[in-house]
């Protein structure tokens, strides 16, 4: 199979090894830039050029696209689906994955556990967003934050609605959450490829920090989570249609809760940590799902 890396950092870990893992397959992997691409949009022949070429050779996509890409690069996997081809992550599955409040709306719907969660437009009832988020202490977020940036542990209620406000005049949008105490800084990142978790580490903020991304400084282990965290990971990839990604879950007292869904999750992190090959696991997903004979992705809106 010919299969493109949709990525603008070739350098990355994780472009690197979804490339050795493919090419210890057999399959040859070439690295889009989506940026250099540009689209001919036709009713009777879509085309995606890039350096001189136009893009028809390839069996399957796999979208690294950063958050900062976001429009433009589910734009270029969108050509690609319209196209025919097969992508491992869909435009629509992106792009609601990436809008926190979208992605959080639906796993509601989808009766997935979250920590109870706030949105609003105005701050004359700051009080009671608070109030209804657990009280204080509250996590306050904004809505285009990625790897723990826009993050604000608010210990007080006056710590609270200063933040709120400070957001507010930056004519920011943002939501407060309930903040799970009993997690201790702390999280669980699932690893989901089709409907398996194929992998899984606990991570944990440095001293100081309730954050616990590893960019942050925190440090992972490996972690064996139980049949109720499992659900809820698959449960809420499937929601968002995200068929590799990684599920970020919260241990409370109530069960299993969903911080957050990642389309286009590091493999670094996870694979030095579990020692895993979670690479060759996503090249193996697409062996068995982008055969000719499968259905493509298809656009609906």
């Amino acid at each position: 199979m010919k299969i493109a890396i949709l990525s603008c950092a070739p350098r990355l870990y994780s472009t690197r090894r979804l490339i050795e893992a493919g090419e210890a397959r057999g399959h040859e992997l070439e690295i889009i830039n989506p940026l250099h691409c540009y689209m001919n949009i036709s009713a009777s022949c879509p085309e995606i050029h890039y350096k001189d070429r136009i893009l028809t050779e390839f069996d399957a996509v796999i979208p690294r696209i950063g958050a900062s890409i976001t429009f433009y690069g589910t734009a270029v996997l969108r050509q690609f689906e319209m196209m025919g081809t097969y992508t491992v992550n869909t435009s629509i599955s992106i792009t609601r994955s990436r809008d926190k409040l979208r992605a959080l709306q639906v796993l509601s719907r989808k009766g997935v556990g979250l920590p109870q969660t706030l949105f609003a437009h105005s701050t004359k009832k700051s009080e009671d967003l608070i109030e209804l988020a657990g009280g204080p202490p509250v996590i306050i977020k904004l809505l285009q934050g990625t790897q723990g940036a826009g993050v604000v542990l608010a210990e007080t209620k006056k710590a609270a609605e200063s933040v709120i406000d400070a957001f507010r005049n930056l004519d920011a949008y943002f939501l407060v959450q309930q903040f799970i105490g009993e997690a201790e800084a702390t999280d669980i990142r699932c690893v989901v490829v089709g409907e398996k978790v194929v992998a899984s580490m606990m991570r944990t903020g440095k001293e100081g920090e309730f954050r616990s991304n590893l960019h942050r400084g925190g440090t992972a282990q490996k972690v064996k989570i139980t049949p109720e965290e499992r659900k809820t990971a698959i449960d809420a990839a499937k929601a968002l249609n995200i068929r590799v990604g990684g599920v970020d879950l919260l241990r409370s007292s109530s069960g299993p809760m969903v911080l957050e869904v990642n389309s286009s999750p590091g493999l670094e992190g996870i694979e030095n940590t579990t020692g895993i090959d979670v690479a060759s696991r996503i090249i193996e997903y697409i062996e068995k799902n982008a055969k000719p004979a499968s259905p493509r992705s298809v656009v609906k809106a």
